[in-house]
């Protein structure tokens, strides 16, 4: 019989998309899966539309998340995890769509050799139709390029073997920005045994304008939680014999930071406040003392000429 492959999915408040998404599972040519979907806490009418698939199809399970776990889509997963009786794990987005023969091509190439396989996707903008890239995901030097994004698995491209997974640190129920980047990169310093498919086999779907979306509503927890993400591995880095690659992700948080602040110049003074203190907090950390004068001239000039956007690069 061919294995049985997990797909773990947290779901909040996604009554509108994911029924492409569910719709997309059903259409696997690979037959041996099971759907885990864990509800974070929806006040809309998923749980009638998830049910609706769980009737039709018993491969489809619907949990809520317990109450003495973390809200977010960290603890779904974790919990989604231990439901879970696949020897093979894919975690999903309750937005993604899996293309039809995903599941087949991963697992054609899991064997005794491999722990992972890893796959594009493409990013769309579902607002547009447009596709906007398709993530790089190889690279001869994986650890530095992840930790600053030159490649991504996100969540949706990889499938596990749940053998390697199982006693490890699964998702940080504290991290609710680069939950996956966190889990992925911990997951490679305890290197797996890789095995990249240059395919695309699912579509991520985004708002073209997301980051910005972020900003405008002041959603300062995102943005609080990416630098702490960035953070832990600069500690966890420490441990590690990649003193190159840890300066490089300073060097990366010191960009980041200046990248919010000179996009967030636009918002009421109180937020742009906020960034602005998250920017200097990091340059004096890590002793940028150039950059931290330059960037209270830009700052201040901003504030009273309405210029100095330039100086924030």
């Amino acid at each position: 019989m061919k294995p049985l492959i997990s797909i773990i999915i947290p779901i909040y408040n996604r009554s509108d998309i994911i029924v492409h998404t569910l719709e997309s599972i059903i259409k696997q040519s690979y037959e041996n899966w099971e759907c885990i979907l864990v509800d974070d806490g929806s006040d809309d009418d998923i749980e009638i539309v998830v049910n609706i698939f769980c009737k039709k199809d018993k491969r489809f399970s619907f949990y809520r998340r317990p109450n003495n776990l973390s809200k977010g889509p960290s603890s779904c997963r974790n919990f989604g995890f231990y439901k879970s009786t696949g020897a093979y794990i894919k975690w999903f987005d309750s937005d993604d769509i899996l293309l039809p023969d995903a599941l087949e091509k991963q697992i054609s190439y899991m064997d005794d050799e491999v722990d992972v396989v890893v796959s594009k996707l493409e990013l769309k903008n579902i607002e547009k139709n447009k596709t906007i890239e398709v993530n790089e995901i190889f690279s001869n030097r994986l650890i530095e390029d992840y930790l600053l994004g030159n490649v991504s698995f996100y969540v949706s491209g990889p499938l596990w073997e749940r053998s390697f997974l199982f006693n490890k640190e699964l998702f940080d129920e504290k991290i609710r920005n680069l939950d996956d980047w966190d889990f992925n990169l911990r997951m490679m310093y305890d290197k797996p045994r890789i095995f990249f498919l240059d395919e695309v086999i699912a579509i991520y779907r985004i708002h073209e304008d997301s980051l910005l979306h972020e900003l405008g509503k002041c959603n300062f927890n995102e943005i609080y939680s990416e630098f702490s993400a960035r953070e832990k591995h600069l500690k966890l880095l420490s441990s590690l014999e990649y003193k190159k690659a840890r300066l490089k992700l300073r060097d990366f948080i010191i960009a980041r930071s200046l990248f919010f602040l000179r996009i967030g110049l636009s918002l009421p003074f109180k937020e742009k406040c906020k960034l602005f203190l998250i920017t200097l907090k990091y340059q004096m950390k890590y002793q940028y003392h150039r950059i931290f004068f330059k960037t209270l001239l830009a700052f201040f000039t901003s504030i009273i000429f309405n210029k100095g956007y330039t100086l924030l690069k």
